[in-house]
């Protein structure tokens, strides 16, 4: 019995993945979860998705589909996380590949589809910003949900979108997402995280961190990324709902755009004609951007004290959380040096560590 997910987004959508797969499948066979590596630039410092020749080791699995075992690494300076997470998680990571558009990713579906012969078929996103229009204000990063929306909208085949953690991406209004969510199809638990809690000690994602710390319950608003933007950790959090997937296509304009897009190229000029922008134009110019920075370096004692600043001035605003990529951030930190500064927080403040999160609440 196979299961094929897609992770809408890649990223944190991927790990989201594997939780869903224990909430609803259980004890089953490994699902195949169809993902993008697609990574924040602390991992991969080179901006936008990644292809197949910029790993080495990957497997073929059809024609068009290569999975991402634990052996694979990407060629530098790319980056990813999905051979950590193939070698940590039970399933297969098979690799999206948008570099020929909506119509290469509908290939690669079809082809999975006819040889997979799945059992079910998920379209999963975390957040719920694939139900955008694409003018709204607080939207991010559009173009890899609107271009797998685009293509599952294109298969000959029963596919059920489901949005997660609605509005914990922070791309759209709580209020916006809610109006736009089916029926509710599960809730999850402190036990549906655990095959992934491992992961989580490593992972950047924020939105599926905050998606598994309200599934363990976790209240609050907890601030992410560099923004420093504040997110409700509420009841809503750990819902997984139904949405109709030609409903969320007639929404969203980009997706509608880019149905028959041959390039990734062509799909960004849709972007940036409909939302105003390129999410990869966006990494392109911060990318630029951290090359001229001058990080700060983690010595214990000054850290220490300008964290206790950042806690202070981050409970006048009414926050009780953060995620170890805003802090990182906050605290004028090498990205690369996230994982050190989370070993560092938790072996001298473990009592305010509410994984994944910090606590800036005492």
């Amino acid at each position: 019995m196979t299961r094929l997910i897609v992770a809408a987004g890649g990223g944190g959508d991927a790990v989201a993945a594997a939780m869903l797969h224990a909430a609803l499948y259980g004890d089953e066979d490994q699902a195949v979860i169809l993902t993008y590596a697609w990574d924040r630039l602390l991992v991969d410092p080179v901006p936008g998705p990644r292809r197949p020749s910029d790993f080495t080791g990957l497997e073929r699995v059809t024609r068009s589909v290569w999975s991402v075992p634990a052996e694979a690494r990407p060629i530098a300076p790319s980056g990813s996380t999905l051979p950590r997470l193939a070698a940590e998680l039970p399933h297969t990571f098979a690799l999206i590949d948008p570099q020929h558009g909506a119509e290469g990713i509908t290939r690669q579906l079809e082809e999975l589809v006819s040889h997979l012969e799945p059992t079910s078929i998920d379209l999963l996103d975390v957040g719920g910003d694939i139900l955008a229009r694409g003018d709204e204000p607080t939207l991010k990063s559009p173009l890899a949900d609107a271009l797998t929306l685009a293509a599952c909208c294109q298969v000959n085949a029963p596919i059920r979108l489901l949005v997660a953690g609605p509005g914990l991406d922070g791309e759209l209004p709580i209020a916006q997402v809610q109006g736009l969510l089916g029926p509710l199809v599960h809730t999850l638990t402190a036990k549906d995280v655990e095959p992934v809690s491992s992961i989580l000690e490593w992972h950047p994602s924020e939105a599926t961190g905050m998606l598994a710390a309200t599934a363990r319950g976790v209240r609050g608003v907890c601030e992410v990324r560099d923004a420093g933007l504040p997110i409700p950790l509420t009841d809503d959090g750990p819902t997984v709902h139904e949405v109709d997937l030609d409903d969320a296509l007639s929404r969203n304009e980009l997706a509608r755009a880019i149905l028959s897009t041959t390039t990734l190229d062509e799909a960004e000029t849709h972007s940036r004609e409909i939302c105003g922008y390129s999410e990869i134009d966006y990494e392109r110019n911060k990318a630029a951007w951290l090359k001229d920075q001058t990080p700060g370096k983690l010595d214990p004692k000054t850290v220490l004290t300008e964290l206790d600043q950042f806690e202070a001035r981050a409970r006048s605003r009414g926050v009780t959380h953060t995620t170890f990529r805003h802090l990182t951030e906050a605290l004028n930190l090498d990205g690369g040096k996230r994982q050190d500064l989370r070993q560092l927080l938790i072996n001298r403040r473990v009592d305010q560590y509410t994984a994944p999160l910090w606590s800036v609440v005492r």
